[in-house]
């Protein structure tokens, strides 16, 4: 099967926010452990965005997960100006400053190209910090901190044999990680996120979640992630010993600064 594309008449599987509803896209992220966001990029960033991944070169750690098949570049802000600019992406740094703080920053910004026979089939959380009884999620008043998200900014279109993020909605009111081999929560199986080139996929570190296989036979899902968190929590840039672009620090704003970790002091540094 060939990599299809949407049409006109396509139709979200799951419920989508409005880029300009940050107070929605708020609560999605509280209930469901997720916001898809429609029609965040034009058409002319998505084609220049893909071509910079062309450019990208496997570099540093690259390597532990670059592959034929998929081809994974880390921290990609600190190579291209033009990654940079998705850091503080408007619509989505709200939503992640809404989230976690006028004080959150980027823990990473990978770059994916899946090629066919690609796999990425694995449920599992991105982190739980504390694990806590699924009963207290009844109580109207608790509402789990948000520590870490993940933004998917798809640069291709996510068609059910493209890769397609799979996702359970609400299950980071599981309170866990799931076992080994544990596909389903409470009875509800992981449901793919088809969706169009330019749309992202705004997620919590403890929602279930997998990656998808791409069974097209010359198709390639195109991807960048940007991993947000609580200033508190340290960024992890590589390789190591990390050092910044200078024509990248050159061009920054002060909020793509703080972004990068140019933080007033704090009580631990």
């Amino acid at each position: 099967m060939n990599a299809s594309t949407l049409n006109e008449v396509f139709s979200y599987q799951q419920k989508t926010c409005d880029i300009s509803d940050t107070a929605g896209a708020v609560a999605a992220l509280h209930e469901d452990g997720f916001a898809l966001i429609p029609g965040v990029l034009g058409e002319s960033e998505i084609t220049a965005a893909r071509e910079a991944l062309d450019r990208l070169q496997p570099f540093g750690l690259d390597g532990s997960s670059w592959s034929e098949l998929n081809k994974h570049f880390k921290c990609v802000f600190n190579r291209d100006r033009l990654w940079l600019s998705y850091i503080d992406r408007p619509g989505i740094i709200e939503l992640a400053e809404a989230l976690m703080g006028s004080d959150c920053h980027i823990i990473g910004m990978t770059a994916w190209k899946s090629g066919p026979g690609y796999d990425g089939w694995r449920v599992q959380v991105d982190q739980v910090f504390v694990p806590v009884p699924e009963n207290v999620f009844t109580v109207s008043t608790f509402q789990l901190p948000v520590w870490i998200c993940t933004a998917h900014f798809y640069l291709s279109d996510i068609t059910e044999d493209l890769c397609p993020t799979y996702i359970i909605p609400g299950s980071h009111k599981s309170g866990r990680k799931p076992d080994r081999s544990e596909e389903t929560w409470n009875g509800h199986s992981p449901e793919p996120v088809v969706c169009k080139a330019g749309d992202v996929l705004f997620f919590c570190s403890e929602i279930w979640h997998s990656g998808g296989r791409n069974t097209t036979v010359d198709g390639s899902r195109y991807m960048l992630q940007v991993h947000y968190s609580h200033r508190n929590i340290a960024q992890k840039f590589s390789p190591w010993p990390w050092q910044f672009n200078p024509e990248i620090i050159a061009t920054a704003t002060e909020r793509q600064l703080r972004l990068l970790g140019k933080h007033p002091e704090s009580n631990y540094g």
